[in-house]
């Protein structure tokens, strides 16, 4: 029999074994709202082309070269013509500072080019080799943009004089009368990012109305690999907008998180998954990839000055909003 000191030396073993800190390090994290919102973009003045029921969607937020922040917004619901969207500009001096200054209607879609009338879709920024890229949706083409100084864009034209880099095809069944009202799969809502030597494209399909995330690879961010469904199904559910906005943060190396989105305005629904393979965050099944739920809608995730911030639009859809943003171990 083992006397007390020899147990209580055994526990005590055991639990700096339990709490050592490659445990929590390997630990899925958590991410945490701390503090305050503040909001930064509002119900903008579109002109002749503003309606009382509009709303500012998925956006893209980013610092330019002169040191300002910018955001770019999808408006939904405008007098535009076609799909009735158009891209709207705010820039703000800090991250920080609340209501930041409209800039006025920047982008429409452009049919001579290939664009669905009133079709512009989920604008996302980054930076790569001193050029500004922008990806957007245009409502069944994922499309790109470039600029010098990360406030003046111009569609970037492959051979044939269009923008449209891929798309997700006309649907599955191409009679099916819903699949052709909505656009075909409706490759919708980019976001770009470096994962070793490739960079990968994270996006939202949705084949005969089931949703799903979808990825494609590239070294060139003009030529990209065929594409693969990374996250479907689970808990978020299955249908048509059960997987928007997808948002891939690799929070230490060679762990990512995924955020999706199910819901918008008052039931706002995101839900996160984290898993070690960027290409694998649970085909229709959560088991090993499901983190959690966060209230809120269209998330953008900013790392500024080594401090995190997420980006959300207003639960009422007049207006875009951003807080600090931690990353925690819980039970």
């Amino acid at each position: 029999m083992l006397s007390i000191p020899r147990i209580t030396s055994a526990l005590i073993a055991l639990f700096s074994v339990m709490s050592c800190p490659s445990h929590a390090t390997d630990a899925p994290k958590r991410p945490r709202v701390v503090g305050d919102w503040w909001q930064v973009a509002g119900d903008p003045d579109l002109g002749g082309l503003t309606r009382k029921d509009q709303q500012p969607v998925d956006f893209a937020v980013w610092q330019a070269a002169d040191g300002t922040w910018q955001l770019w917004s999808c408006i939904r619901g405008t007098g535009e013509s076609g799909k009735t969207r158009l891209f709207h500009h705010w820039e703000g001096a800090k991250l920080t500072d609340s209501n930041w200054k409209p800039q006025g209607v920047v982008l429409h879609a452009d049919s001579g080019l290939g664009e669905t009338p009133g079709g512009l879709q989920a604008p996302y920024v980054f930076r790569s080799g001193g050029i500004f890229r922008m990806f957007y949706g245009d409502w069944v083409n994922i499309c790109s943009a470039t600029s010098k100084d990360g406030k003046t864009f111009e569609r970037y034209l492959l051979p044939g004089g269009r923008p449209a880099l891929f798309d997700e095809g006309a649907g599955r069944n191409p009679n099916d009368i819903e699949v052709i009202k909505s656009g075909g799969n409706n490759a919708r809502d980019p976001m770009v990012i470096r994962i070793g030597k490739l960079w990968y494209c994270y996006y939202a399909a949705e084949p005969t109305l089931h949703c799903a995330v979808y990825c494609r690879t590239s070294d060139d961010l003009i030529h990209w690999s065929g594409s693969r469904v990374v996250a479907s199904g689970g808990q978020a559910g299955d249908g048509p907008v059960s997987a928007e906005c997808p948002f891939v943060v690799e929070l230490e190396p060679g762990q990512f998180y995924l955020f999706r989105t199910q819901h918008y305005g008052e039931n706002e629904q995101t839900s996160v998954y984290f898993s070690r393979d960027p290409m694998d965050f649970g085909v229709d099944h959560d088991e090993g990839h499901f983190v959690c739920r966060i209230p809120l809608a269209a998330p953008e995730i900013i790392n500024s000055g080594g401090r995190y911030y997420i980006a959300a639009l207003l639960p009422s859809l007049k207006g875009i909003r951003i807080a600090r943003l931690d990353w925690v171990v819980e039970p």
